[in-house]
């Protein structure tokens, strides 16, 4: 889109949320999480991309399990956990 040919205030507008996106830091609290967690949950936990979760998943690092027919992945949070070095609490 040519910036030039765009009202000033919408240009401002533009520039107020590429910020906004830029500044918003996910909360994580591993006592909250749940026990499946999808690709984006687990790539923002670890701080990677969604890619790199996907990668270790085929290279067996972090196993993912399919779900619904499109095959959707999904991640045990104690495997996670576990890649952090987190072990997790008996009860």
């Amino acid at each position: 889109m040519d910036t030039q040919s765009l009202p000033k205030d919408k240009l401002e507008q533009q520039k107020v949320t590429k910020t906004i996106k830029k500044t918003i830091v996910k909360d994580v609290s591993i006592d909250n999480l749940p026990d499946l967690l999808t690709v984006g949950e687990v790539a923002d936990l670890l701080r990677v991309s969604k890619l790199t979760v996907k990668r270790w998943g085929k290279r067996g690092k972090l196993p993912a399990i399919r779900i619904n027919a499109r095959g959707d992945r999904r991640y045990r949070k104690e495997a996670v956990l576990w890649l952090l070095g987190i072990q997790p609490e008996e009860n």
